[in-house]
């Protein structure tokens, strides 16, 4: 795997230092504004502000990438984000935060895009698995560990986002350095969203529904967190847990999903998700806190890409990057309402609120599931495709899928009336 990654290698550092330096700003900023006295239907629109950039990124950053290229437009968008993080060390207030916070969300949308489509070029059917592996690892690590500068706050309230800023704009340099040639970005396809709730109802509501839980997650957490006693260590702690927990089991749940009723496995997720959020909106404290948190990640990262890969098994090989490019806008719209709902419980049952939310938001799709699993046939083992991990980033991280066109024939075509399948002979 290594030799495989080593001629995209600054594309992943600089993605992987991009992560460390941004990763925890909604973290901080939460913690900021609380702090501030603001209160928690403010922070919440805050973090709405910033998937709401992701959103606008992801549809209009390609743009500007076609116009003046992948270097220039990666030295840009980190250029400016760089500076809006340096500008919440200077002034803070809720509006012009919120803002900022859009800005941010463009920029980093504009940022994967350019490192998606880039990678994606220098990938081959044989070698795109391990470069999707490669690309996963640099950004959740990166994410991950960035939590821990959340401490240096302790003494200056200014350093973390002076850090911030340094990791950030350092992450220019791998990519102006590279001698990796620039591809060119092609548009991308996508499907009818109608269609692809007729082929895939559970799949496709499963991956909104898990951008609204985990929005809110990372919207909120950090107030949580705080309201419930931790310190700056703590907090860091424990959103690394959920994290790392995340990345930790994905792989062993997408693996069971492979061999077993994909469906039975994506509604087992929403259920224990459930019971983990009823227990963490209880405030358990110490290592039953960040247990329950490793838990938590772990179940509900896996979500979306069980959701991505039961809707490729009711399309065409053909179909599936422009499925999962449109999964991919359904999962940030979610996770742009996550934090007003989730900001709305926290104001009527305190920090519990969080979870309380997302119980509710996971016992929706549950009951969604069993009905589906009660009025519709599964899809044939046989047809079944392989579990992959996927970004949530952007509709250009699908080109990255393996089981994309360039490496699979196409098996299978739904029957979008009855939503069962057919093995094309």
């Amino acid at each position: 795997m290594f030799a495989t990654i080593l001629p995209v290698r600054s594309l992943l550092i600089a993605i992987f230092v991009m992560m460390a330096g941004s990763g925890f700003l909604s973290t901080l900023i939460g913690l900021r504004l609380d702090r501030a006295g603001s209160g928690t239907m403010v922070v919440g629109l805050v973090a709405t502000a910033y998937f709401a950039g992701l959103v606008i990124g992801a549809l209009r950053a390609g743009e500007v990438v076609r116009r003046v290229g992948h270097i220039r437009a990666f030295a840009a968008f980190v250029a400016l984000l760089s500076a809006s993080t340096l500008t919440y060390a200077l002034f803070q207030h809720p509006l012009l935060w919120g803002g900022l916070r859009l800005i941010d969300g463009l920029c980093v949308a504009g940022v994967f895009i350019c490192v998606e489509s880039w990678l994606n070029d220098r990938a081959d059917s044989d070698t795109r698995g391990a470069v999707l592996a490669g690309y996963m690892v640099a950004l959740y690590s990166g994410q991950a560990l960035g939590q821990l500068f959340l401490r240096t706050g302790n003494t200056a309230p200014h350093v973390p986002f002076e850090i911030a800023a340094m990791l950030i704009s350092l992450a220019i340099i791998p990519v102006c350095l590279t001698r990796s040639p620039a591809p060119m970005l092609d548009d991308a396809a996508a499907l009818p969203l109608r269609r692809l709730f007729e082929a895939s109802p559970l799949g496709v509501a499963g991956a909104g529904m898990t951008g609204l839980l985990l929005g809110a997650f990372y919207g909120l957490a950090a107030i949580y967190a705080r309201r419930i006693g931790l310190d700056l260590g703590d907090t860091a702690t424990f959103m690394m847990t959920v994290i790392l927990g995340g990345v930790a089991l994905q792989w062993p749940l997408g693996r069971l999903s492979d061999r077993y009723d994909r469906r039975r496995i994506i509604i087992s997720c929403f259920a224990a998700t459930l019971a983990v959020s009823v227990m963490l909106a209880m405030q358990p404290v110490g290592v039953v806190l960040l247990a329950l948190g490793a838990a938590f990640g772990g179940l509900s990262f896996a979500l979306y890409p069980l959701c991505v890969a039961f809707v490729n098994d009711r399309l065409l090989a053909s179909e599936r990057v422009a499925a999962s490019g449109q999964l991919v806008l359904l999962y940030s719209a979610g996770a742009a309402l996550g934090p007003l709902g989730a900001a709305a419980a926290m104001t009527l049952a305190g920090a519990g609120g969080l979870f309380l939310f997302i119980a509710a938001v996971a016992a929706a799709m549950l009951a969604f599931g069993l009905w589906r699993l009660a009025i519709s046939d599964p899809v044939p083992g046989a047809d079944q495709q392989d579990f992959q991990i996927l970004p949530r980033t952007t509709p250009v991280a699908a080109l990255l899928d393996p089981a994309g066109p360039a490496s699979l024939s196409p098996a299978t075509k739904p029957d979008l009336q009855t939503g069962d399948t057919w093995t094309k002979r």
